[in-house]
């Protein structure tokens, strides 16, 4: 995720503002001729190593300031792919809910499960912080609902769960329940449940 060359442990990664917009950071321009970004940054090196020991290459102030802006826009457009993916984890936490499945959390790095952790306590801290005694879960009925009950089958074995009066109910395998809709909403987006459209 960062340029290569980073010597000691990183630092953890940027908190972000609740409704933060992707920032546009200038990609890199390649070397001219052809060659790569940080190409100029190689080919000194290589000139100097050229050189053997007893000797010593110009000074090519031209080409090093050229290696220096190549960079700095490499470094530029590796904070935004940093950035990018702060975003696009910061979305997995309204869509699947607190708990990431292992397929997305196998790709994320520590740092980035770190956030994750964060971001997702300061949002439980928010929630609880405007809904009264129990809440209020900003993460349900995303999209204006058209009815407070639904009609679902379970898509695999779940176990008990607990609707709004104290009721347990079975989540067993193909089982279908008729459920308040804010309550099924997560475990549709999981994959628990599925809606029975009539």
């Amino acid at each position: 995720m960062a340029a290569g060359g980073t010597r000691g442990r990183r630092g953890p990664a940027p908190s972000l503002p609740l409704a933060a917009e992707p920032r546009r950071f200038p990609r890199p321009r390649a070397a001219g001729r052809g060659g790569m970004a940080g190409e100029r940054a190689a080919g000194l090196v290589r000139e100097l190593h050229r050189a053997g020991g007893g000797n010593l290459p110009p000074f090519r102030a031209e080409g090093l300031r050229q290696a220096l802006e190549e960079m700095r826009a490499l470094y530029e457009r590796n904070q935004a792919d940093v950035y990018d993916r702060l975003l696009r984890i910061r979305a997995l936490r309204w869509e699947y809910g607190s708990v990431l499945p292992n397929t997305i959390q196998f790709h994320m790095s520590a740092e980035e499960v770190e956030w994750f952790n964060r971001y997702k306590k300061s949002l439980a801290t928010y929630m609880r912080s405007v809904g009264g005694e129990e809440g209020l879960d900003l993460t349900q009925d995303i999209k204006p609902p058209k009815s407070l009950y639904i009609e679902v089958r379970c898509l695999r074995d779940y176990g008990e769960f607990e609707i709004d009066d104290g009721t347990t109910i079975l989540l067993k395998k193909n089982s279908q329940h008729f459920l308040p809709r804010w309550k099924c909403e997560q475990l549709i987006r999981q994959g628990v449940l599925e809606h029975i459209l009539s």
